[in-house]
């Protein structure tokens, strides 16, 4: 008669192998039911209707040597096709168009849908700061407004 190995890996492979079997479902689980925290107040900008909406509370984060913060942006009224550049900031003042331009971090890009943004920002985002939307149509207005940033996105560590 053999002898049974007793080893952990004898003991657990079977329930391992288990773990490895559900471990997908529960990803595709999480992966198609996103929590975004709330949509901030919609803001009329010039013929536009904007709501932005960070995609978490996270601190800012390094992206290409720039702080950034992942926003989504929803304009309601207004056909984006009228927009030549758009930047969305996070700052004490908004950033010059004449800086914006010399790289590619704040840009919106996106469709009809909505637009996606990696906002420069601070390291870290006091109640001084405040998110600014930067519009240049094709004609050369230059539209600007602001966001106060709600308190669950500062930090005061």
């Amino acid at each position: 008669m053999a002898r049974v190995n007793n080893t952990i890996w004898n003991r657990y492979k079977y329930k391992l192998n288990g773990l490895v079997l559900i471990l997908p479902f529960i990803f595709l689980y999480q992966s198609l039911t996103p929590e975004f925290p709330p949509t901030w107040q919609p803001k009329d900008v010039g013929s536009f209707s904007v709501t932005p909406m960070p995609y978490n509370l996270d601190a800012p984060y390094l992206h290409h040597d720039t702080y950034t913060k992942d926003f989504f942006l929803i304009f309601t009224k207004g056909d984006i096709n009228n927009i030549r550049q758009a930047y969305f900031t996070l700052g004490k003042e908004p950033l010059s168009l004449a800086k914006l331009e010399m790289g590619d971090e704040g840009i919106l890009h996106g469709s009809i849908h909505g637009q996606e943004v990696h906002a420069i920002s601070p390291k870290k985002l006091t109640a001084e700061d405040k998110a600014w939307l930067t519009i240049e149509d094709w004609q050369g207005e230059v539209i600007i407004a602001s966001w106060d940033l709600p308190k669950s996105l500062l930090q005061y560590k």
